[in-house]
């Protein structure tokens, strides 16, 4: 007798952005943590994940309102580069890009993250989240 064919695993189901669709955070920092994850996973050419140079080209920080369904309300720059102020539009659309970021409607208000992006000479970043920020 011959066995049954093992059954494949379902595909991951995948948003419009390519990636699989986000979990629903369960507390803010998971929130925060899967945002910083997806940004990486969202813009492979625009990002990195080994350690931060020593001294860093530029370090914008943002802070995201999201609407229930973990989509993007709102972005608030907190701080602005002094130099290589394209950064803050890479970064941006770096969020854009990962967006959505999970059901957020059971999390207290303001459904709201500050990410911090670190990044390098050659203008690729880094969300601080990811290096035990």
């Amino acid at each position: 007798m011959i066995p049954p064919a093992p059954v494949p695993a379902p595909a991951p189901l995948l948003g419009v952005n390519g990636l699989p669709l986000p979990k629903t955070p369960r507390t803010a920092a998971e929130l925060r943590q899967q945002a910083a994850e997806r940004m990486v996973a969202a813009n492979p050419t625009h990002s990195y994940m080994g350690k931060p140079q020593d001294i860093l080209l530029a370090i914008p920080v943002l802070e995201v309102e999201l609407h229930a369904d973990g989509s993007i309300k709102r972005i608030n720059v907190l701080r602005r580069p002094g130099q290589a102020p394209e950064t803050l539009q890479i970064a941006i659309e770096a969020l854009h890009r990962a967006a959505p970021f999970g059901d957020v409607s059971h999390l207290p208000t303001p459904w709201t993250f500050i990410e911090t992006f670190l990044f390098n000479d050659d203008r690729k970043f880094k969300p601080r989240t990811l290096d035990g920020g």
